[in-house]
């Protein structure tokens, strides 16, 4: 086993898991490892996170204020990978044994209001705009590929797949393939025949 990680990470590679091993227990004891640096704004606010793997430089950051709690639930065995960030105003769920890949980005709010009746300017300086949220939802064995944005108020059903550079604007069913900016269906799985299927346009 020892020889493995050894071939795997090399010497150097080694003693850094060994320190991330260790500062995992100290830190974040229900994780299997998280690799350091990472940055978490409002740790309190965090749920659940068993057995988490996460790469270096994760950033968390959740906003409190006087009206809401913000929270963040990470379900089990979740994978996270290096530079990832995600912003949590209201909240963000995501379900058991999901992998998301690098350098992905998900916000549950904007900086503005740009629909409805009261809308915010563009003579406002944009750190001053109100800050609207709405949670997201991502849900049980979901693939999350690279450099994909989750933007606010959207559910992703379990056993879904975002393609790589994909921008979630909208709810994407359980069991499907989505990609593209923004990001839509093109497969669906089919329990009947267990195969993926594709979407006619």
């Amino acid at each position: 086993m020892m020889r493995k990680i050894y071939t795997n990470y090399g010497f150097f590679g080694l003693l850094r898991l060994i320190k991330d091993k260790i500062l995992t227990v100290l830190f974040y004891p229900n994780a299997r490892i998280v690799r350091f640096p990472v940055y978490i704004r409002g740790k309190k606010g965090i749920k659940g996170g068993e057995r988490l793997t996460t790469g270096i430089n994760l950033r968390i950051d959740i906003i409190n204020s006087k009206e809401k709690k913000p929270f963040l639930i990470i379900g089990k065995n979740v994978e996270i990978n290096d530079y990832v960030h995600i912003g949590v105003a209201n909240g963000v769920t995501i379900g058991d044994n999901t992998l998301i890949a690098s350098k992905v980005f998900i916000s549950d709010h904007n900086h503005g209001c740009y629909n409805g009746e009261i809308q915010s300017s563009p003579n406002e300086k944009p750190i001053s705009r109100v800050l609207k949220s709405e949670e997201i939802n991502i849900g049980r064995n979901v693939w999350i590929g690279e450099f994909v944005s989750v933007l606010p108020g959207v559910t992703i059903g379990d056993g879904a797949i975002i393609g790589a550079m994909s921008v979630v604007t909208k709810d994407i069913p359980s069991n499907s393939i989505a990609v593209g900016s923004p990001a839509r269906v093109i497969k669906v799985y089919s329990e009947s025949t267990k195969k993926w299927k594709i979407i006619e346009k």
